[in-house]
């Protein structure tokens, strides 16, 4: 992997990056014919693996966060050690409410835990709603991972999205059922949308920055979305995603955008008629009835049980094989459907890859 890498600059030049040599993700984006599906984890880099924990050790988190070659170190560390079809930045999605002026510390076995969460509208006030230059580590890291990779799989870049930052940020930690949220939606729902709007507003800016940086596709994390009725979910959330989607395509229109709204039943046909590429879906659905709903011209992403991976491997393969029957013949990118966990064993995953590499596509 190339250890000559130029200065980033925002206005660079994408033809100056290598060559991508495996096209298989977004040949699947495309609907391209597929010699087999591609594959790739979320949290795919993480505490799973020993050398991640290694060389997180002695930084706090959120440092970690903002120092492209540990982030660019951790990010190559899957790819070395599976053969995945692409990569994901190593970052967080807390890093948006922070740039807005939140503190925020990693506490163990809790998590991000805000210091002072949002509590009345008043509070809005305070936020800040520019990015400025607070991401551009993100954005070297991102930068300088694309020319490391050489080509060898394309790099995905990522971001929470508004309803599940919103959460975080007024629950004040992992958000749990999401009540006090909840309240901001049915007690003061003009400064619940005004959250959101903020929010959506800093997500695309965000989004079109990291594309700029190098990303070849980017992905919403609406990781709380089961939490939020239909009703709710179609007043404040679904115009706020098709907003995020629409500008981020604006700016990029040749750029794949991806969608992960974890646990959420109702949300499948409104999303197939976004800018968004790729949905993601949860292990909590059959894939041959998402793709009844939502049509052919959406590729799909995942969906194996993450909890799958505890068991033994005739059941890893034995799963992943039913569930690849359910994916067609196209326009599906293998994954789990949620992300690794810190106690799963890295074989266990090498097993799910080597079980995906070896479907025959009917």
């Amino acid at each position: 992997m190339d250890m000559n890498v130029p200065t980033r600059t925002l206005d660079f030049d994408h033809a100056k990056f290598p060559p991508l040599r495996n096209t298989l993700l977004l040949d699947s984006v495309q609907g391209r014919p597929l010699s087999r599906f591609p594959v790739w984890a979320m949290r795919q880099a993480g505490r799973y693996l020993e050398e991640f924990k290694a060389s997180r050790e002695g930084v706090p988190f959120f440092d970690f966060c903002h120092m492209p070659e540990k982030c660019c170190e951790v990010t190559l560390q899957p790819i070395r050690r599976f053969d995945f079809d692409a990569s994901i930045i190593f970052s967080d999605i807390i890093v948006l409410p922070q740039v807005m002026g939140m503190e925020v510390e990693l506490l163990p076995k809790v998590g991000p835990s805000f210091t002072t969460p949002l509590e009345t509208e008043a509070d809005l006030d305070g936020l800040v709603t520019e990015l400025g230059d607070s991401l551009d580590k993100v954005y070297d890291a991102i930068f300088l991972t694309r020319h490391r990779l050489n080509g060898v799989v394309p790099l995905i870049g990522f971001t929470g999205g508004p309803w599940t930052l919103a959460t975080y940020m007024i629950e004040g930690s992992s958000p749990g059922k999401c009540t006090k949220t909840k309240q901001w939606v049915f007690q003061r729902p003009d400064a619940f949308r005004r959250l959101i709007d903020m929010l959506a507003e800093l997500i695309a800016t965000h989004l079109a920055n990291q594309i700029t940086a190098g990303a070849q596709l980017v992905q919403v994390f609406e990781s709380n979305l089961g939490e939020l009725a239909s009703e709710e979910f179609e007043e404040f959330i679904l115009p706020a995603l098709l907003r995020i989607a629409e500008s981020v395509k604006q700016k990029h229109p040749s750029v794949p955008t991806a969608i992960f709204p974890r646990g959420c039943h109702f949300c499948f046909e409104a999303l197939a008629k976004s800018k968004f590429d790729v949905i993601s879906v949860d292990w909590t659905h059959q894939l041959k009835d998402v793709r009844a709903r939502v049509g052919e011209q959406v590729t799909l992403q995942g969906n194996l049980e993450p909890c799958a991976l505890y068991g033994p491997d005739e059941l890893i393969r034995a799963r992943t094989e039913k569930m690849l029957a359910q994916a067609g013949s196209t326009r599906h990118i293998a994954n789990l459907g949620w992300g690794m966990l810190p106690d799963h064993d890295p074989e266990k995953l090498q097993v799910f890859v080597e079980a995906v590499h070896a479907f025959e596509i009917k």
